[in-house]
């Protein structure tokens, strides 16, 4: 063991705060159909120390939208991502355009 967070861990938080941004609110029919992640430095497993995930949208299409995430560790951003989430209809199997609602909750998110 190192002692640093392994790279799909650190994929695993941005889920976390992904799946946390959507909890209980509609248009939870998402898929991940894109992500682009750059690791700037390392992140270290520290005993009660919390890591800080920060989650906006920097577009919103018809059927699907860009979150940008970044996990900051020290102050210092370790990891930033690109992820663009697709409105999906699971009983169809395909993707759907938002509804108001889903555009409004996910428009509360655009930029910082």
């Amino acid at each position: 063991m190192l002692g640093h967070v392994n790279h799909a861990r650190a994929l695993s938080l941005l889920e976390d705060a992904r799946l946390a941004m959507t909890d209980g609110r509609p248009g939870g029919g998402l898929i991940l159909a894109r992500l682009e992640a750059d690791y700037l430095r390392q992140l270290y497993y520290r005993g009660n120390e919390p890591l800080s995930v920060t989650s906006w949208v920097t577009r919103l299409g018809t059927k699907s939208f860009t979150l940008r995430q970044e996990l900051v560790q020290d102050g210092e951003v370790a990891l930033r991502a690109d992820v663009v989430l697709v409105v999906f209809d699971f009983a169809t199997n395909a993707s759907r355009a938002m509804t108001d609602d889903e555009r409004e909750q996910w428009g509360a998110y655009l930029d910082r």
